[in-house]
């Protein structure tokens, strides 16, 4: 499950892993001639060395590297800058986080801008819709998101995935508050902010606060590419580098924030990455790559940039319990469901899940049932005849639930029971100093913030009890004869 991924992931949250971080590549100096003194004696050739190396260092990182020959000439990016504000001020999707503020409101601009970007990470524009509208009623302004709990935006954020992109709003947001400065309104100074990293905070100064600073993310190095013709690794340290160089060059210097959103949104419309409508772009005039699309057929606008083979997900394999104890004293024809809190700190923080074990390779169905036994019997101290009566138990299915860097087989189970002693006996021992535990119903657990793969083993959870059959799948998704939305 979701729970369980041991993924680490980038803490900037940036929407393209190819916008990294300015970084001075490392360089080395020749330091044969240099002979040991004392440190008193050594202190000012030492000085002289370090001058040297910083010469070599920006001497190093001055040309553009690979096949980036060179800059925009200064009348490309001027008709660049007026082809892409023109076609902006036409074809402008309607989006909410695009709403003009006055002048008194920038740093209320400068949250909403900050908010959108994190959610646009690793995300469709579609989808976060949605998203963006329920946080800002809840949370209008920064002031109020400082006064959350992680399980409150945690419940608001399930479903969108990377959840440590939600923490790290959410400590960024108490950061500023607690802050004796307000709102960072320069990039520099919005970079020291917990989560965000440089194309967040381009985005954010130039678009709520008018700093000439540019923004790179997948679609504007897309772009780029193709008005160059770079067909360099786009994931390579030096050439993302470069790319940043290309579009500092490119921001329009009185309209910064709209130039920065035109490049992304021609990326994310025309300009895309398998069919894009050159005959509509307003700048394929200077478009190098249809240039030569247009001069040699077997050249596509498509080759650029290079396409970069994507690391194999590893396979692993978990086992999900869902324990749903019942209560027959007070007659109740359904029970309540355990769900387990991960820790306040480090991956997937705060959520809730069903009882689940790892498994270091793929199993038999005798093998995951002991897995799950021994589990249970040390985290909650239920145990077969001992503590608790089996009503039922059988296995759901299985489905494949795909993460960035990894391919989960998960195997699922419901496991119905009554306990001994009630729920009291729940935790005996040093569980109870290690897990925070609760039962909820099936109408608080239908409404819950769960993550996407939590919510997929509900979903086998329910149409088992309609009697409806849940079909093993090897996609992101579990097949259920009638589907119905876990909100």
């Amino acid at each position: 499950m979701a729970c369980l991924l041991r993924v680490a992931l980038n803490p900037t949250f940036e929407r393209s892993t190819v916008a990294s971080e300015r970084q001075n590549p490392s360089s080395h100096c020749k330091v044969s001639s240099f002979k040991t003194k004392t440190m008193s004696q050594s202190s000012a050739p030492g000085e002289k060395l370090m001058r040297k190396c910083r010469k070599k260092r920006e001497e190093e990182e001055e040309p553009l590297g690979g096949d980036i020959e060179d800059l925009f000439s200064e009348n490309e990016t001027e008709k660049i800058r007026m082809g892409m504000l023109d076609w902006y001020d036409v074809n402008q999707r309607d989006l909410p986080w695009r709403k003009r503020r006055s002048e008194s409101e920038k740093e209320r601009r400068a949250y909403e801008v900050w908010v959108s970007e994190i959610m646009l990470q690793q995300t469709r524009v579609q989808t976060v819709m949605d998203y963006y509208k329920r946080w800002m009623q809840k949370w209008p302004t920064i002031y109020d998101l400082a006064q959350a709990s992680l399980e409150e935006v945690n419940e608001m954020w399930a479903g969108l995935g990377y959840y440590r992109r939600a923490r790290f709003l959410l400590e960024g947001a108490k950061m500023v508050v607690a802050g004796k400065d307000g709102f960072p309104n320069q990039a520099s100074s919005l970079m020291k902010v917990k989560g965000i990293g440089e194309y967040t905070a381009g985005a954010i100064a130039s678009i709520a606060f008018n700093e000439a600073v540019p923004v790179v993310d997948g679609n504007v190095i897309r772009v780029l590419a193709r008005l160059k013709a770079i067909s360099a690794n786009p994931k390579d340290r030096l050439t993302a580098r470069n790319f940043w160089k290309l579009a500092a060059q490119l921001v329009d210097p009185s309209r910064p924030g709209d130039f920065n959103q035109s490049l992304m949104e021609l990326g994310a419309t025309l300009c895309s990455v398998s069919k894009p409508s050159c005959s509509s772009c307003p700048v394929s005039s200077q478009c190098r790559a249809f240039s030569l699309s247009e001069e040699n057929r077997t050249i596509s606008v498509t080759d650029y940039p290079t396409k970069v083979i994507k690391a194999k997900p590893r396979r692993d394999f978990c086992c999900v319990c869902v324990l749903e104890i019942l209560n027959l004293e007070r007659n109740q024809s359904g029970g309540r469901f355990v769900l387990v809190k991960r820790p306040e700190q480090g991956l997937l923080a705060g959520l809730w899940e069903f009882p689940s074990v790892i498994l270091d390779e793929e199993a038999d169905s005798p093998t995951r049932r002991s897995a799950i036994n021994l589990f249970l019997k040390e985290a909650f101290h239920v145990e077969p005849k001992k503590t608790c009566t089996i009503v039922s138990r059988e296995e759901l299915g299985e489905f494949v639930h795909v993460f960035t860097h990894i391919r989960r087989k998960v195997y699922v189970e419901l496991l119905v029971v009554q306990l001994t002693g009630g729920t009291k006996d729940l935790f005996k021992g040093q569980a109870k100093d290690t897990l925070t535990w609760k039962c909820v119903g099936s109408d608080v657990l239908s409404t819950m913030g769960l993550t996407s793969a939590v919510r997929k083993v509900y979903s086998m959870v329910e149409a088992h009890k309609q009697g409806l059959s849940v079909a093993p799948v090897s996609s992101n998704r579990t097949a259920i004869l009638r589907k119905r939305r876990i909100s």
